[in-house]
């Protein structure tokens, strides 16, 4: 049977347990036994660690100790998948930047706040994204600092209303890449739960999922 640790916690504001309680039925549906734990020492069984199929980290800011991070780091380098979004994954553990290099970025802004603006679909004969036109989204549009050897799946172009120079700048949004034998998907929707209200958002998520998993 295929297995997943799901780790919350960190900061309330993106309700990181109101979003795992979205993704955990669909997981267990999906023929994954899953654990849910709210501590980072979960990431110290390396035993455990290394048996599973996908890691989903659902964690903002905070910090994380050494052998924790070696931990997750190690299992995702053996073969381990990983998934997530902005608010687990993609604003962590700010101090780690061989975390950030395993995520393949780091939030950096999200000028206006909540905001209404595009998602456009980039490589849509990828699975992940398939069949998904370009849509809307009210939240947060995250400008990040990004690896150039991530795969791209969605970009997001910035307006200049509230940052005047960083308009017309293209940031990806929906992006997949290795880190040693594991798989790694992310994309920076997801700032609260109702984001996955939003369809695409929701079926871009359960397919990283599944891509990213051993």
């Amino acid at each position: 049977m295929k297995s997943a640790l799901v780790v919350w916690g960190g900061w309330d504001g993106h309700e990181p347990k109101q979003c795992v309680d979205v993704f955990v039925p669909f997981l267990r549906e999906s023929g994954y036994q899953v654990e849910v734990a709210d501590t980072l020492d979960a990431y110290l069984n390396s035993e455990r660690m290394r048996s599973l199929s996908l890691i989903v980290p659902v964690w903002t800011m905070g910090t994380i100790a050494r052998e924790q991070e070696h931990g997750l780091l190690e299992a995702v380098a053996s073969g381990v998948g990983i998934a997530g979004w902005h608010g687990g994954m993609g604003d962590s553990f700010r101090d780690n930047t061989e975390y950030q290099f395993m995520v393949g970025g780091q939030w950096v802004a999200h000028p206006g706040g909540v905001i209404d603006y595009e998602v456009n679909i980039t490589k849509p004969e990828d699975p992940i994204v398939a069949g998904i036109s370009d849509f809307k989204m009210h939240s947060e549009q995250y400008y990040m600092h990004v690896d150039p050897s991530n795969e791209v799946l969605a970009t997001t172009t910035f307006g200049g209303e509230h940052a005047p120079w960083i308009e017309g700048a293209v940031m990806p949004v929906v992006w997949k890449r290795m880190w040693g034998q594991g798989r790694v998907f992310y994309t920076s929707l997801g700032h609260v739960a109702c984001d996955f209200d939003v369809p695409e958002v929701r079926t871009i998520v359960q397919r990283g999922m599944l891509w990213a998993s051993r």
